[in-house]
Parts: structure tokens; C-alpha cells; sequence
């Protein structure tokens, strides 16, 4: 009997792990509808899981935190996203930031006034 319980146990996770992994490629292909494609990298972050970042084509960026690597794998396979596997060179060229992120980035790092 608890050999099933175990079973059940691991196929209701299984099965949660595919809804969320599913409901992450559906953000992963509105975002790559609005900014004319997408590409992403993925970035472990410690026990919160795992960052999916990503890069529209026209320079728009963002991200979605998924529970583990598999599941944030999964999640941009299902959604047909482009991995790389560093955020560097030709990749991070292709983010495009603008004054908000500018100020922002000063304000904390040199003690000035936060956007908030």
C-alpha cells in the first residue's frame, strides 16, 4: 500500500511539474509574440529555482522564474526558445535598455534617488 501511495505521489508531482512548465511556455510565447521572436538564457538561482531570461528580437527583455532547471528547461522547449548557454557577447548585445533602467541602475549603485 504505500508503494502505491509513493507512486501516486510521484505522478501527481510529474504531472504538476508538466502544468507549470506548460503554463511558463505559454508567458515564454506571448513574450516572444509581442517583442517579433525570442531567445533566453537560463540561469540557476539558488533554492527559488531556476530564471528564464529572455531577449526579444527588437531588444525588449524580461524574465520568469521557474521551481528547478528541469522544469524551466522543459518549459522553453515547449515554447521553441533558442537556449544559450552564457549571457554574454552577441546575446547581451541584443538587450536594448533606456533611461528608467540607466537612473535606476545609478540610483543603487551610487547612493542616488531609487525609482520606485
Amino acid at each position: 500500500m504505500a508503494d502505491t501511495q509513493q507512486a501516486d505521489t510521484k505522478q501527481a508531482g510529474a504531472k504538476g511539474a508538466e502544468r507549470k512548465a506548460a503554463r511558463l511556455a505559454k508567458h515564454i510565447k506571448a513574450f516572444a509574440a509581442e517583442h517579433g521572436g525570442a531567445e533566453g538564457q537560463l540561469a540557476h538561482i539558488g533554492q527559488a529555482g531556476t530564471r528564464i531570461v529572455l531577449v526579444g528580437e527588437d531588444g525588449g527583455w524580461g524574465d520568469l522564474v521557474a521551481p528547478s532547471y528541469a522544469i524551466a528547461e522543459a518549459a522553453a522547449e515547449k515554447a521553441g526558445l533558442t537556449l544559450h548557454e552564457e549571457f554574454d557577447g552577441e546575446f547581451a548585445a541584443k538587450v536594448v535598455t533606456g533611461p528608467y533602467e540607466w537612473t535606476r541602475m545609478a540610483g543603487i549603485q551610487l547612493g542616488g534617488a531609487r525609482n520606485s
